[in-house]
């Protein structure tokens, strides 16, 4: 099976793309599963490196990480990442600038897509 997620919301202040990494971190460690995954919106601030959090906290780099580890494509909203001031040497390594034709082209190869 092949799943696309696509995150939209911000990665602290609801849990929502936290939520949505748990899943796919989960899915993208099982045999014949691929993920790949889009950050639009707000999500783009996902893929931002150098996060720092307080100690305890859930840490959305390292949640990116781990599903990138397991050969998952990440893709990252262009127009979003120009719009919140995020430049491609910002971007975690295995996440890549990204567009909607992309988007369309990740949607057509996805049996599944998970928006959150």
């Amino acid at each position: 099976m092949k799943y696309l997620f696509i995150l939209n919301e911000a990665p602290y202040g609801t849990e929502r793309s936290y939520n949505a990494l748990r899943l796919a971190g989960s899915l993208s460690k099982k045999d014949d599963i691929e993920v790949k995954m889009f950050l639009m919106g707000d999500a783009a601030s996902c893929a931002k490196k150098g996060q720092k959090v307080p100690q305890g906290y859930y840490n959305v780099e390292v949640m990116l990480k781990n599903v990138i580890r397991n050969n998952s494509e990440i893709g990252v909203c262009g127009t979003c990442m120009e719009a919140r001031g995020i430049t491609d040497q910002e971007l975690i390594e295995g996440t890549s600038h990204s567009t909607l034709d992309a988007l369309s082209n990740m949607t057509i190869w996805a049996d599944k897509v998970l928006v959150f």
